[in-house]
């Protein structure tokens, strides 16, 4: 029986909440009872949406960008919690981000804003600024693609190195061969883990 909690789906930049739904779909038939939301990022990005801009972004100002796209983000993430009826049960809360909506997801855990159960992040980076003070509680797992052409592999690496440094329980699964998207197998390990990070 799975446990009750709710998974945030965010998306990458460029692309909006239905997107990924066929992922939400995946995690509800595996772990049936658990709430699923996939909001869209607040900003206007061509088709789709947006959580900071690109253009021009750079390793220098990306993580100034990232901090400037902190009160959108966190009144977006709040108002999806409370609607799902989970704004006192950040315990129950699971964060599952791709490429941008990672790297987001990210901040929130790197910075302690958000100490949820866990945090799931296909193809993303840490681009946060310090300080750092996540949830010692939180659990993170990193899955990145062999191939990815869009954000090295190598960031998620960085990254799980980092986060194990801060103290969080960390596991990190590069893919071979896979390229910028949430694979099949990643979406399989994803369910999993997110079994364990909710107590099931």
């Amino acid at each position: 029986m799975s446990p009750d909690g709710l998974i945030v789906l965010l998306h990458g930049f460029g692309s909006d909440g239905a997107n990924m739904r066929p992922v939400g779909a995946y995690f509800e038939a595996q772990m049936p009872g658990l709430w699923i939301a996939a909001p869209d990022a607040p900003e206007r990005a061509g088709g789709g949406y947006q959580w900071f801009s690109i253009a021009g972004v750079s390793e220098a100002n990306r993580p100034a960008r990232v901090e400037a796209a902190r009160t959108a983000f966190d009144a977006t993430l709040r108002a999806v919690i409370a609607g799902a009826g989970f704004a006192e049960k950040l315990d129950r809360v699971v964060l599952v981000g791709f490429s941008q909506g990672s790297i987001m997801a990210l901040d929130a855990l790197a910075s302690g804003r958000w100490p949820v159960a866990g945090v799931v992040a296909f193809s993303g980076r840490l681009a946060s600024p310090e300080p750092h003070a996540p949830s010692r509680t939180t659990r993170l797992l990193l899955m990145h693609g062999g191939a990815d052409g869009v954000i090295p592999a190598a960031e998620s690496v960085a990254a799980a190195a980092a986060f194990e440094a801060m103290g969080v329980a960390t596991e990190l699964l590069v893919l071979p061969g896979v390229p910028h998207t949430i694979a099949p197998e990643g979406a399989a390990r994803a369910a999993a883990a997110i079994a364990g990070m909710l107590g099931g």
